[in-house]
């Protein structure tokens, strides 16, 4: 069991060289490093932005299946693409915001 983990600590490639003694999977952490700290904030971006292309992969499927909808008159339609479109909104910027915090969180000393 030990060793899927130890490569899967591997592959996530965060710097990370992992040892297996048997029992346990020893990880030394290094200290952070100014330029490991922009690793860590250009990853985190990353990640970021890869959560709001899930948002709108989201939103996109969203209004497919509204558009699937036959029987809802268009004004219905018109008004709930706008709320799917708002909700949208509000996610991307919670991710944002946290990215801004996560990367002062990251930068701090």
């Amino acid at each position: 069991m030990l060793e899927p983990i130890q490569k899967a600590v591997l592959a996530a490639n965060l710097g990370f060289n992992p040892t297996n003694n048997g029992t346990l999977i020893i990880i030394n952490v290094p200290a952070l490093t100014e330029d490991r700290r922009k690793d860590l904030v250009k990853k985190t971006k990353t990640e970021g932005e890869n959560a709001k292309v899930s948002i709108r992969a989201a939103r996109k499927d969203a209004n497919e299946e509204l558009k699937k909808q036959n029987k809802l008159p268009e004004d219905e339609k018109k008004s709930a693409e706008q709320k799917i479109q708002e909700i949208t909104d509000g996610y991307a910027v919670k991710v944002d915001k946290h990215l801004e915090q996560k990367e002062k969180e990251i930068m701090t000393v």
